[in-house]
């Protein structure tokens, strides 16, 4: 490529370590990185205003030419920790979810879990701002990201939609990955490799600089986010987007 490959992903506290890499390496060189919503980088690989994304793995069947191009994203072997649906109740008691549909992947996920996990037929509810006060009885939401974190010490059910997949499928799940929406030089996916491991490297760096007396980053970098997206992963979302096919989910 003759100019900068442009390059979008999100701030939140599980890409950190990944963007740490990234800014540290010689690969910022060749990128214009721009940090933006979830929703917004799927929008702009399919708009084509960006070359590479972070992307909630929904989003992928929705992006034309869409390849996953790097061997690291956001994914998890259990608990993940930020992916919850959160209730008074437990879940053969709720009757209505929110949804928060800024976060595509994690309602998807939601919505397959409830039919073909729980088998609970429900009543989705579009999620307002202020969703997360109006949790109560038998309605239910799910929360993600630093939100879902912050409210883990004051809800009495609490269900781990990471950990639920891997107990429904027997596989782990991916959130989101780097994702192209075209041919990207060879030498330059190794490099861009290359940076993402090197923030994986340096987590004691990576946690001082972001602290957060919420929730133990150790654990949460360490253990509950898996970055590195190994086969089985993969095979986790090759299944995920056989469900998404389906013409209802809920």
């Amino acid at each position: 490529m003759d100019r900068k490959i442009k390059v979008s992903a999100v701030s939140y506290l599980n890409t950190k370590p990944l963007l740490f890499g990234i800014s540290r390496h010689a690969v910022m060189e060749e990128i214009d990185l721009v940090l933006e919503y979830p929703a917004l980088i799927a929008q702009h690989l399919r708009e084509d205003t960006v070359d590479l994304g972070l992307v909630p793995v929904a989003a992928i069947p929705s992006i034309p030419n869409a390849r996953i191009v790097s061997d690291y994203g956001i994914g998890a072997e259990g608990k993940v920790a930020s992916v919850c649906l959160f209730s008074k109740v437990p879940v053969a008691n709720i009757e209505r979810v929110y949804l928060d549909y800024q976060s595509r992947t994690s309602v998807r996920l939601a919505q397959v879990l409830l039919k073909h996990y729980w088998k609970k037929e429900v009543e989705v509810l579009q999620a307002p701002e202020n969703y997360i006060e109006l949790i109560d009885g038998s309605d239910a939401g799910v929360i993600i990201g630093d939100r879902a974190l912050e409210q883990l010490p004051h809800f009495p059910y609490i269900y781990d939609l990471a950990e639920h997949w891997q107990q429904f499928t027997g596989l782990p799940f991916i959130f989101a990955a780097w994702v192209a929406n075209k041919e990207l030089p060879p030498a330059f996916l190794r490099q861009f490799d290359e940076a993402n491991a090197l923030g994986l490297q340096h987590l004691e760096e990576v946690i001082q600089e972001n602290l957060y007396p919420v929730y133990d980053l150790n654990i949460y970098y360490r253990e509950n986010i898996r970055y590195f997206l190994d086969e089985e992963k993969k095979k986790g979302l090759a299944l995920f987007l056989e469900y998404l096919k389906a013409p209802s989910i809920v």
